[in-house]
Formats: C-alpha cells, sequence, structure tokens
C-alpha cells in the first residue's frame, strides 16, 4: 500500500474535506483528490461518501483511518524516542489536567520550568475529560484520582482537600460564621454539584446546600470561583493547594472540609526514559516540595 497515499487519506479523513486537508499538506485540492481515488482504486473499495457538507467515512474508509491513527500514534512515539535520546531537553511536551489545577498551580509556576529548558514547548491541556494516554492523547497527565489504564507510570504526588475561603474585606462586611448552619447568612461560591468534579467537592457542596443556601453563585471552575472570592463575593469552596500564592484570602470554618483527594502523575510506559517527562516530573515534585508545608497547615 502506497504510504503518501495514506498519509493524503489520514488528512482528509481527518478535516472532513479535500480543500483543508491540501492546504494542511500544500497541495492542490485536484492533487489530493487524485492520490484519494487512486487508494480507493487500489483497494477496490470507496473510503468518503461525498456530500455538499463536506466528506464522511464509509464503513471501510472507518477502518482505514483506525489503523491510520494507530499509525500516526507510533510514528510520534518513536519520533519522541528519538528525540529524546538526545542530552538537551527540547521538543514538544503536551501536559493534561484539569482546569482548576491547571490553571491556579501548574501555569503560574512554569515560567521557572521554561528558564530551565528555553528550548521546551508545552502544550497545556485544562479539562476535565480523561484522555488516553496510551493512545497518545497527551505525553503526561495530572489527575485527581489514581489512573486505572494500564501500561502507565504513576507517581502520587499529594493530597488536596476542598475547603472554605473568603476575603478579609467581605468577611469585614458581612461577618465570619461560627457553625455550618451560619453559611446561610452568607453568599456561597461554588462549582455546580452536578457539573464534573472530584466527589469530595461534590459532597462537600451538597452538605452546604442543604442548609437552605439563600444567596448562591455556582462556576463551572476554580478559577472562577477564585475570582469571585478575591473580589468579595462571597465565601467559596476551594482546594487548598492555593494558599501559597493568595495568602490573604481567610480559611472559614476550619473544622469543615472535604475528604482527601489523591493527585497523581501519570504517563506511558513506553516514555519512561523521556528526558522531557522526566524533566517535568522532577520540576512538579520540586515544587511540590516547596508548597507543602504551606497547603498542608
Amino acid at each position: 500500500m502506497d504510504w503518501d497515499k495514506l498519509r493524503i487519506f489520514h488528512a482528509v479523513a481527518d478535516a472532513g474535506s479535500l480543500t483543508h486537508a491540501g492546504d494542511a499538506l500544500h497541495l492542490s485540492q485536484s492533487a489530493v483528490s487524485r492520490q484519494i481515488r487512486g487508494l480507493e482504486t487500489s483497494l477496490n473499495t470507496t473510503l468518503f461518501h461525498r456530500h455538499a457538507r463536506g466528506l464522511i467515512l464509509t464503513e471501510q474508509g472507518e477502518l482505514l483511518f483506525d489503523a491510520t491513527v494507530a499509525m500516526a500514534k507510533r510514528l510520534d512515539t518513536a519520533a519522541a524516542r528519538i528525540r529524546d535520546s538526545e542530552e538537551e531537553v527540547f521538543g514538544e511536551l503536551r501536559v493534561t489536567t484539569t482546569t482548576g489545577f491547571g490553571s491556579l498551580w501548574l501555569a503560574p509556576r512554569l515560567s521557572k520550568l521554561f528558564e530551565r529548558f528555553p528550548n521546551l514547548k508545552i502544550d497545556l491541556m485544562l479539562e476535565e475529560r480523561v484522555l488516553d494516554l496510551p493512545m497518545r492523547e497527551a505525553d503526561v497527565a495530572i489527575r485527581m484520582k489514581e489512573p486505572s489504564q494500564a501500561d502507565l507510570v504513576r507517581k502520587r504526588l499529594m493530597n488536596v482537600q476542598m475547603r472554605l475561603y473568603a476575603s478579609p474585606k467581605y468577611l469585614a462586611a458581612r461577618g465570619t460564621p461560627e457553625t455550618v448552619t451560619d453559611m446561610r447568612h452568607h453568599r456561597l461560591i461554588c462549582q455546580n454539584p452536578k457539573s464534573v468534579q472530584v466527589t469530595a467537592a461534590a459532597q462537600m457542596v451538597q452538605t452546604l446546600l442543604a442548609d437552605d443556601i439563600t444567596s448562591l453563585l455556582t462556576v463551572n471552575n476554580y478559577f472562577g470561583v477564585l475570582q469571585a472570592v478575591i473580589n468579595d463575593l462571597g465565601i467559596g469552596v476551594l482546594p487548598n493547594y492555593i494558599i501559597e500564592d493568595f495568602p490573604t484570602l481567610v480559611r472559614v470554618l476550619p473544622d469543615f472540609q472535604s475528604s482527601e483527594v489523591p493527585v497523581f502523575l501519570a504517563y506511558p510506559e513506553e516514555l519512561r526514559q523521556s528526558k522531557r517527562i522526566g524533566a517535568f516530573r522532577d520540576f512538579v515534585l520540586e515544587e511540590l516540595a516547596q508548597t507543602r508545608r504551606v497547603t498542608q497547615d
């Protein structure tokens, strides 16, 4: 099977358009179309249904696309391992973690990593969806639970707890609650309990809402909750790892907090020797060592 035709087929299937694939490959639409027709002829099958909206894979096309996706990922892995055979740490590192941890803890510290390794390129993917590391949707992940996928190297980084925080200005104006029941006289800021989040956080929020909270602001990520809290809108449910960077926030109801949430760093077994991942892992561990005393107070 012609490798060049497969490469062009993969680009067309991924883009869903001859024109867009041609732009990505720096080929004319007619040249791309000829290659696809040639591949269909050699396989004696139809790979795409042609519609006004674009191209849709046939059943046979889906089978071939699954194969080219797997090939592309294996080639990416091989290229990464070849690059990592060099002594210098460089190239792209795709990191996935939650929106809260990535925006509130990790991103503000990355300048130190870039200072150490200026030729490193980081693609930071912040989302609650768990990306498939063995399938190379990302190179390394920081997750709020132990990964269940096989063939992963995993390391427990720390434990996180959700706690209540407010700004000094808000507490000066509205007073400080002494019990959970007192929270009904305050505005609660939290993630919606139905949104994607760790179970411990959702349970804590449900406990608070059971006490007839009259004023409520829900946000779909902890970055938004933090912004509302530091702007004096109310008392927020936030992870305790934020304290080092926002030391003026006041912890409210110190005896009320979530259960511990384990945080794991994970990456594929085949990247165990990756110098880029090793550099990132060591950087995260060093930063956590500096903050652990503060977050556990």
